[in-house]
């Protein structure tokens, strides 16, 4: 019975992992062209972000949901329109092509009427993967939220059920460990900021490691992303900064005055520490997960890179792969908590470090 338990969900876990993959175009095409696979390029196909969402390849046909495409052309004016018009980069619309190659390989092109390149590039605002891989998550954390807060009002006064089981102990943890340890200030007005970031990491950390569409997209695993998420963070430390904080940076006591005048030697200092904490904490999330996507493809890649050798190097390496994968994998989720809990709490230090009062 605990063979069966355990021996399906395994199966589905493999396969889960193994068939989006196998089902790449860059797969195919090493097949049919007889070339050797590249396993650099796979693994760029995967991790960048794309204008559709990919679900397999079978032959020559390619099975995939587009996305809008949403243009802005000094020449033209506006365009909108659906990724499928450019047949997975085989054809132009409208004059638009999406390149495959090259260095403007993933980006979206614009010809005049002679079929000549124009110098600049349209403005492409275009809903990409990573967009539909965020606002998914922005969807799944404010149901979640939601519908935790509806049985916590339905049973007041009762012990926690079903997803407030799970969610309650996250968000105090949030609020007494993370929140009030780090803030001595009025903690609990930065509560919602920090629980908002703290669930939208995670949330999108858990969801990349699932590769069935409409998830796996590569979000915080996007400098785009974190960049933004830190953004967010600074703006929050420095609006709610005190003039205490701002005298450290302009005029930082117990520092001899020969560092700071004439030349300001402190306050540049500080005010670069300013701008590294937030960028600190987005290169870190990003290189964090991307680095996860990128060791679960490459362990993947053995198998067909043996593969090309034999049957039997194959056969003998893909249940070694494939048990590096799950533990990997599993690795993952450990790790999609500890870079939302690790973001989280440095946003809060930071914060408390600024509002801090003088004792």
């Amino acid at each position: 019975m605990i063979t069966r338990v355990v021996k399906y969900p395994l199966i589905l876990i493999i396969l889960l992992i193994i068939v989006p993959v196998f089902g790449n175009p860059t797969f195919e095409e090493a097949h049919e062209n007889k070339e050797r696979l590249n396993p650099g390029k796979m693994i760029i196909d995967h991790i960048v972000d794309s204008h559709e969402l990919h679900i397999a390849t079978i032959g020559e046909t390619h099975i995939s949901i587009p996305l809008p495409i949403i243009l802005y052309s000094k020449y033209t004016g506006f365009h909108a329109f659906l990724s499928s018009k450019f047949h997975h980069g085989h054809s132009r619309y409208k004059n638009f092509e999406l390149v495959k190659s090259g260095k403007n390989k993933g980006k979206i092109v614009e010809y005049d009427q002679n079929g000549q390149l124009l110098e600049s590039n349209p403005i492409d605002l275009s809903i990409k993967k990573n967009v539909v891989g965020f606002m998914l998550g922005i969807i799944i954390t404010f149901l979640l939220i939601h519908k935790a807060l509806k049985i916590a009002q339905d049973r007041e006064g009762l012990p926690p059920r079903g997803i407030l089981s799970a969610v309650e102990p996250l968000i105090l943890f949030v609020r007494d460990d993370v929140a009030k340890a780090s803030i001595s200030h009025h903690p609990d007005k930065y509560v919602p900021f920090l629980l908002s970031v703290f669930f939208m990491i995670l949330i999108t950390n858990l969801s990349g490691l699932i590769p069935i569409v409409p998830f796996g997209a590569n979000v915080t695993g996007n400098l785009s992303v974190t960049l933004g998420l830190a953004l967010f963070s600074f703006l929050m430390i420095n609006t709610h900064a005190n003039r205490l904080y701002w005298k450290h940076i302009y005029n930082t006591p117990g520092v001899p005055w020969w560092m700071k005048f004439p030349i300001p030697i402190m306050p540049f200092v500080e005010f670069l520490g300013i701008i590294l904490k937030p960028l600190v904490l987005a290169i870190r999330l990003f290189a964090n997960i991307l680095a996860g996507h990128i060791v679960v493809l490459a362990f993947l890649s053995l198998i067909f890179i043996f593969g090309q050798m034999s049957i039997v190097a194959a056969s003998g390496v893909a249940p070694l792969s494939m048990l590096f994968v799950l533990f990997i994998w599993t690795l993952e989720l450990l790790v999609a908590f500890i870079q939302a809990y690790v973001f989280t709490l440095l946003t809060a230090i930071f914060i408390g470090l600024a509002v801090a009062e003088h004792h």
